[in-house]
């Protein structure tokens, strides 16, 4: 009996042990001044550009932050929007087209009078115009003798691939369809590894940044835009207001860019990094040396694989650890509500549920105006995952006791609670530890997610390898992660020997 009313405690103990890798790396910013936040897009191109803003900073004295390829263009402009991160690049046409698509803004002036409303502001053009373009491979465009855009609609059965922020924009593949009449169902896919599925063949055609280096690597045709359908995408830096009135001197140093980067310089920076597998933070500090002549000293410790994979890991040990805690805390009570309360319990079950088959994507999306970008909203999402595999498998765990046992306790003359406490809850624990064992190894695939938000973890080499298309970098993040899954299981099964009474637990 003794044994059994130390469950809870041993229950507490067994899962705050996991939240201590979570305290010491918390306790450690405490007390801290908070960084300039640097964003950028999930672009090679934006990432080079968001080093830059980086250095440019760190170089005047002030500690900054570069959180690297967080997505697409409506998160990390709700990350600028709700100072989640205080800048990064973006384009014109990409302001117009999606931000602030049906406002009619004609000039920069208008752009900028648009911006200040929201506490943006913006700087100059960077030189250089990064339009959209279709493409494909030169030989099969000579073959089929493709020119233009309007001979694509010709060739129904030509297979398109185009990149999911891409095929969902009105000044991509939505208004494209419209202005050229196009037949063609195209997928939707990671823009770098498109270009992957051209080489391979599984793609013809396929969406292009203009200043890409992949284009001449791949030796791809850009097709002509002969009905000029695709506006101007000339670079600019969005920054917010309150930033550059706290540091007037990083804004000073960003605005020294301006019409100093053209395309030919673009397309280098590219191909240094995706070709040349020179790290971003270098080809930046190179280009600012160059076009600047600023000398930006790098520091090297701590870029070791070896640190990158501590620190990778303690990210995602981090995630891992602080939501399944928290799932477990709010998901046992609500399990037992659930098994108890029966009409209760199919609400609860069915809510969870609902929550379970939303995108992850959709759900960081959600958390950024309510918990900023990086660790917090990255754990709330992995909370909310975690939920339904405890709260189903307690419900369950608890409602197949079999009655005749409940009978005993009954006559026993044991009190609800102390019946729970002392019997079901025993009993349901195998079933229980199950569900936190599947949760767990859920979170620690799911995590990988948080790279978007700038939330770390081992899914920043996977991100970052499929970017720059290496496979070594992908492996970084893939092993470790499959890896640190098998601990957790084997860490779990020796959870089972203390916390589940013995006479309960599943023999191998």
């Amino acid at each position: 009996m003794v044994k059994n009313q130390s469950l809870g405690l041993r229950f507490v103990a067994a899962f705050v042990l996991m939240l201590l890798p979570v305290t010491s790396a918390l306790g450690e910013g405490a007390g801290s001044a908070k960084p300039i936040q640097i964003g950028s897009k999930a672009l090679t191109e934006g990432v080079i550009l968001g080093e830059m803003l980086d250095l440019l900073a760190e170089n005047l004295g002030h500690q900054s932050k570069h959180l690297a390829a967080m997505g697409g263009t409506q998160i990390v402009f709700q990350a600028l929007e709700t100072g989640a991160i205080d800048a990064y690049a973006d384009y014109t046409g990409t302001l117009t087209q999606e931000v602030f698509k049906g406002h009619r803004i004609r000039d920069d002036e208008g752009m900028r009078s648009a911006l200040a409303e929201r506490g943006i502001g913006m700087t100059n053009k960077l030189g250089f115009n990064n339009t959209y373009a279709i493409g494909m491979k030169e030989d099969l465009a000579e073959k089929l003798n493709i020119r233009t855009l309007s001979d694509l609609a010709n060739h129904p059965k030509l297979e398109f691939g185009f990149s999911n922020e891409f095929k969902g924009r009105e000044d991509g593949w939505i208004g494209m369809k419209r202005t050229y009449q196009m037949p063609q169902d195209p997928r939707g896919m990671d823009h770098d590894i498109a270009y992957r599925g051209l080489e391979n063949g599984t793609l013809h055609v396929t969406d292009l940044n203009s200043t890409d280096a992949d284009i001449r690597f791949y030796k791809i045709r850009v097709l002509e835009d002969d009905r000029s359908f695709f506006p101007a995408y000339q670079c600019i830096v969005l920054y917010r207001l309150a930033m550059a009135d706290r540091y007037p001197d990083v804004l000073a140093a960003w605005k020294r860019l301006e019409g100093k980067l053209d395309d030919a310089t673009m397309v280098e920076m590219n191909a240094q990094v995706k070709l040349d597998r020179k790290p971003e933070r270098q080809v930046a500090a190179e280009t600012l040396r160059k076009q600047l002549q600023i000398d930006i000293t790098q520091e090297n410790a701590g870029n070791s694989l070896f640190w990158e994979l501590l620190r990778t890991t303690r990210d995602h040990l981090q995630l891992v650890s602080l939501s399944l805690l928290a799932a477990v805390i709010v998901a046992i009570p609500l399990g037992i509500l659930a098994a108890k309360l029966p009409r209760t319990g199919h609400l609860i079950l069915g809510v969870i549920g609902v929550l379970q088959t939303i995108p992850s994507m959709a759900i960081l999306v959600f958390m950024i105006p309510l918990l900023g970008i990086g660790f917090w909203p990255a754990i709330a999402a992995l909370f909310l995952y975690s939920l339904l595999p405890i709260v189903r498998n307690t419900y369950q765990g608890l409602t197949s006791i079999p009655g005749s046992l409940q009978e005993s306790a009954q006559v026993l003359g044991l009190e609800p609670l102390a019946r729970l406490r002392l019997l079901e809850l025993p009993l349901a624990s195998p079933m229980i530890l199950a569900g936190i064992k599947t949760a767990a190894v859920i979170n620690v695939g799911t995590a990988t997610i948080g790279v978007l938000i700038g939330a770390g973890g081992y899914g920043e080499p996977i991100l970052n390898g499929v970017r720059l298309n290496n496979h070594s970098m992908i492996l970084q993040g893939a092993i470790p992660a499959a890896v640190l899954a098998i601990i957790i299981q084997a860490l779990f099964d020796q959870v089972e020997k203390w916390f589940v009474p013995e006479g309960l637990r599943v023999k191998s």
